[in-house]
C-alpha cells in the first residue's frame, strides 16, 4: 500500500464524501496526481464504511464537513429543483409541438405530470369513508399523426 501525501488523502476523503464510488476516485487520483491506489485503499478513507473505521479524527472530520457541505449545495444546483425541471420540460414540449412532433410532445407531457406527482393518474372518489381507497389507473393516450392517416385513406 502506497503512502499518500496529505493533499492526495484530502482529495480522496472529499471525493468519497461527495458520494463518488471508490472506482471513480481511484481513476481521479491517477489522473490528478499520477498515483495508483487500490479500491480497498481508497475505501479505507471513508469513515462510514467498515474499512474506514480506523481513519484519523482529522480526516473523519474533513469527510463529515465535506459531506454536509455537499448535501447543502445540492439545493443550489438548478436541475435539482423541480420548478427548474418543469420549466425546461415546458419549453421542450412547446418546441416539440411547434415542430409537429406529437409523440415527443406526449412523452414530455407525461414526464412533466410524473414530475409533479399524482397528476397523471385517474382516481375515483369513494362515497363511504369505510371503502378501500381507489387504485390509480394509468391513462393511455394514442397519438395519431394526421398526415399518415390522410395518406392511407
Amino acid at each position: 500500500m502506497a503512502v499518500l501525501r496529505s493533499e492526495v488523502k484530502a482529495f480522496i476523503v472529499q471525493a468519497l464524501a461527495c458520494f463518488d464510488t471508490p472506482s471513480q476516485v481511484v481513476e481521479s487520483v491517477k489522473k490528478e496526481f499520477g498515483v495508483e491506489i487500490s479500491r480497498q485503499q481508497c475505501e479505507s478513507h471513508d469513515p462510514t464504511k467498515f474499512a474506514g473505521r480506523g481513519l484519523g479524527a482529522k480526516w473523519a472530520e474533513l469527510f463529515h464537513a465535506a459531506r454536509q457541505r455537499f448535501r447543502e449545495e445540492t439545493e443550489d444546483i438548478p436541475i435539482a429543483n423541480r420548478a427548474y425541471r418543469l420549466r425546461g420540460l415546458g419549453r421542450m414540449a412547446e418546441k416539440a409541438e411547434n415542430m409537429r412532433n406529437l409523440a415527443l410532445t406526449a412523452q414530455l407531457y407525461e414526464q412533466a405530470a410524473k414530475e409533479v406527482g399524482d397528476i397523471y393518474v385517474n382516481r375515483s372518489r369513494k362515497d363511504e369513508p369505510d371503502d378501500a381507497p381507489a387504485i390509480p389507473t394509468r391513462i393511455q393516450v394514442d397519438v395519431v399523426d394526421a398526415r399518415k392517416r390522410d395518406a392511407v385513406t
